[in-house]
């Protein structure tokens, strides 16, 4: 999901050696014979530089993640904790998202493409997905808490997604159109009640659309949203967002946001799916630049953190149902109160923050970033 390389650097020019030598009046230079150069091992290549504005990006949506995963066993009652939920559950999975795709733009099916795609996006599934079916089973008594790697559960759909997405990713950078015809695939999909659980293909083809926008986009275009007036626009479009969730909250289906069902599924006729799915869309788009406008550009205490949203992302789920399962949320009911709203919140912010360290990420590499030579054939590992 969420650690991709940046863009390759261009190798250092070799030192320029001295041919010649200034010669004295009168007599004619010639080139001087190189001198003899001992023996030195090779030098690494340059590592890769990461962008600090995008590790920014990363820390700060799987942040607003977990903040509003936290949200959910607490916000029944309160009509700005809706509000607020409805306003995150907008953009923060739409600019994930983007700027995967933003990052997949060099995927080409090349045999180390492939590798790095399996071994970060379908293992770590493979793993989590039973790991989370496992922790339901007995952590809440779920006789049928059964293994099934086709029906994604929870947070674990956003991996299979991406595993789909990434591996289409020639098919969309051969079309001339490709964002229409994402739109068109997420509006038909919204139609189709048919559709069922499986990969949950709802959300992998209604998600689509922000995918192939991030594979459009060019440097260019965020050092267009991170001008000074995108960031001024910013501030009463999420104002007036928020005015709008708070008049829709009482009146509008949190299903709509997840992107998970069709519409019939949603008791709404069916051409409300193609309505909501293209408002959606540009809603989601429009908060999406105004998030990433007020992102820093320069190193921060957190940059380093962007590096490990996959362990965050993959981790909270544990801490947040764990503690449903462990009837927190019931036996304290004040958590549903202001200060308790408050209070989960930074929970659930500090969780995902120490989730996402170096000494984390390092713990859980052998998962997220295995090593499997031993399966693949040899040199398929190189660029």
């Amino acid at each position: 999901m969420f650690h991709a390389p940046n863009e390759f650097q261009r190798a250092p020019l070799p030192s320029a050696t001295r041919e010649s030598e200034p010669s004295p009046r009168g007599t004619t230079a010639t080139a001087a014979p190189p001198a003899p150069v001992a023996n030195k091992p090779p030098t690494a290549a340059p590592a890769k530089q990461r962008d600090a504005y995008f590790d920014n990006v990363k820390y700060l949506a799987i942040v607003l993640v977990a903040v509003a995963h936290s949200w959910e066993p607490v916000m029944d009652g309160s009509r700005t904790a809706r509000a607020l939920y409805m306003v995150a559950y907008t953009f923060h999975m739409p600019a994930f998202v983007i700027v995967s795709g933003y990052f997949s733009r060099s995927f080409d099916m090349s045999a180390a493409k492939v590798k790095r795609l399996i071994t970060g996006v379908a293992v770590p599934y493979v793993v989590f997905e039973t790991a989370y079916s496992l922790f339901k089973r007995y952590a809440d008594d779920s006789a049928d808490g059964s293994v099934s790697l086709l029906d994604p559960w929870y947070l674990t759909w956003f991996l299979i997604a991406l595993f789909v997405w990434r591996i289409t990713t020639p098919l969309w950078q051969a079309l001339r159109h490709p964002l229409p015809v994402a739109l068109l695939i997420a509006v038909l999909a919204s139609l189709c009640p048919t559709i069922g659980d499986d990969l949950d293909l709802q959300r992998v083809l209604q998600f689509l659309p922000f995918f192939v926008l991030g594979l459009r986009l060019r440097p260019e275009h965020f050092q267009l949203v991170r001008r000074r007036e995108v960031r001024m626009l910013a501030l009463p479009l999420f104002a007036g967002a928020l005015a709008f969730a708070y008049w829709a909250a009482p009146r509008m289906q949190l299903g709509w946001f997840y992107r998970s069902s069709s519409a019939q599924e949603l008791g709404a006729p069916w051409w409300s799916g193609a309505v909501m799915t293209l408002a959606m869309f540009g809603c989601a788009l429009l908060l999406t630049i105004g998030f990433l406008a007020w992102v820093p550009r320069r190193h921060m205490w957190f940059t380093v953190l962007g590096a490990g949203t996959i362990c965050g992302y993959l981790l909270h789920g544990f801490l947040i149902k764990g503690a449903g399962y462990a009837g927190v949320f019931d036996v304290y009911d004040w958590l549903a109160a202001p200060v308790g709203l408050v209070l989960v919140s930074l929970v659930a912010a500090v969780a995902v923050t120490l989730m996402c360290t170096p000494p984390v990420r390092r713990a859980l590499r052998p998962v997220t970033e295995p090593d499997m030579d031993w399966a693949f054939r040899r040199g398929s590992a190189r660029l």
